[in-house]
């Protein structure tokens, strides 16, 4: 008999992302600081409101591109809180970030067209840009340069084949943020080779060194930019799978015809969660903000008076990623180490690309208390003390 999985698929491996539930089964005391899943509730409003709307009559299928009202409550957003005019023709609300990278790329890439994707990256983004038929091109960033994108090894990846950049800033899984320096920097690239960005903005609501701007407010790159922007991470809201793509209308269109044969249209209730969430996010948001900062605080300063790890002082995100390198171990072998040793599980850098490797990465999604358990077992491990 015939396999039945496609050829393309029979020699995938798990992620390491893949792998995490597997070793939470291991032991009984793990503090888990892999996945960016937050302990943090959904405020008890949006889920209330949420609840009363389903109630009413909010269980049916929206429109293609998501409730009218969501989509004038993010253009409002995008006026108030960065000046940025947003049509609602150019709006399109989408079942989660991961689902809205998939159906960019499906709708721009042609056959082979090739992405460039930063290094290290969100996981995912290979498998997205390679299930569109089109070829992920890594680029390399360092540590000793703040992980900013070096405009002069971007311009050697650029061929006849280059379609798209991928930017995703505050960046998981180092923390970085793209300065304002670098961006305009990438918007005279983009210009030049008339090249698409693709701004991954998940995480703007934890600029916590510097004030969060948008690419496409940069010089003319709106006509070239498509943004994604989630509810998971900025509210808090990783179960609702709901999120936003703004882009030129074309772009728009054909989303909402591939859309249309993926998952036909969002959940209901969760953009009932989301049109609450956006609107009351002054009341909201705040107290998410401040918590995260604090915990990432925390890390940073626990990372620092250990022995054989350091950090990147200044970022976002609710990431940590640490140096191990002086541990002369690979991050593999650190972070089974720190699995076995300490009942403590992160994940090695290298599953965000090569340049992730001789790091881990450190999710801040529990609370301090949590997080200090975890690094008083760490310390006492012996490549760290």
């Amino acid at each position: 008999m015939k396999s039945l999985i496609s050829g393309r698929y029979q020699k995938s491996e798990k992620t390491a992302m893949g792998e995490v539930f597997d070793f939470l089964k291991k032991y009984d005391d793990i503090i888990n600081l892999s996945i960016g899943d937050p302990d943090i509730i959904t405020d008890s409003s949006v889920i209330e409101r949420m609840a009363e709307d389903a109630k009413a009559g909010h269980t049916k299928y929206t429109d293609y591109r998501g409730y009218p009202e969501l989509r004038a409550e993010i253009a409002k957003f995008y006026k108030e809180e960065y000046d940025a005019d947003v049509d609602d023709s150019e709006i399109f609300i989408s079942a989660g970030g991961c689902v809205s990278m998939y159906l960019v790329m499906e709708a721009i890439l042609n056959d082979g067209d090739e992405v460039i994707i930063p290094d290290p990256y969100f996981v995912p983004y290979p498998s997205q840009v390679e299930l569109a038929r089109g070829k992920a091109v890594m680029l390399p960033t360092y540590e000793d340069e703040g992980f900013q994108i070096n405009i002069d090894r971007l311009e050697k990846l650029v061929t006849e084949k280059t379609r798209a950049i991928i930017l995703n800033t505050p960046n998981n899984p180092t923390g970085s943020c793209l300065s304002l320096e670098t961006m305009h920097k990438i918007a005279e690239f983009c210009e030049k080779h008339d090249i698409i960005v693709v701004a991954d903005d998940i995480y703007t609501a934890f600029s916590f060194d510097s004030e969060f701007v948008p690419i496409m407010n940069i010089d003319s790159m709106k006509k070239r930019t498509i943004t994604i922007n989630s509810f998971s991470k900025n509210f808090v809201m990783t179960g609702f799978r709901v999120a936003n793509i703004i882009a030129p209308e074309e772009v728009i269109q054909t989303i909402q015809k591939i859309n249309e044969n993926v998952v036909f249209t969002t959940p209901s209730v969760s953009q009932r969660a989301a049109l609450h969430a956006l609107s009351m996010r002054h009341q909201i948001q705040p107290a998410i903000i401040d918590e995260f900062r604090e915990r990432v605080k925390y890390c940073r300063q626990r990372v620092s008076s250990i022995k054989n790890m350091s950090v990147l002082e200044e970022g976002g995100s609710f990431y940590v990623f640490p140096n191990i390198k002086a541990t002369g171990l690979s991050s593999n072998e650190v972070t089974k180490l720190m699995m076995e040793e300490a009942h403590v599980l992160v994940l090695p850098g290298n599953a965000f690309g090569s340049c992730g490797e001789g790091y881990i990465r450190i999710s801040c999604t529990v609370g301090i208390e949590k997080l200090r358990e975890a690094f008083d077992r760490i310390e006492k491990m012996k490549i760290f003390s």
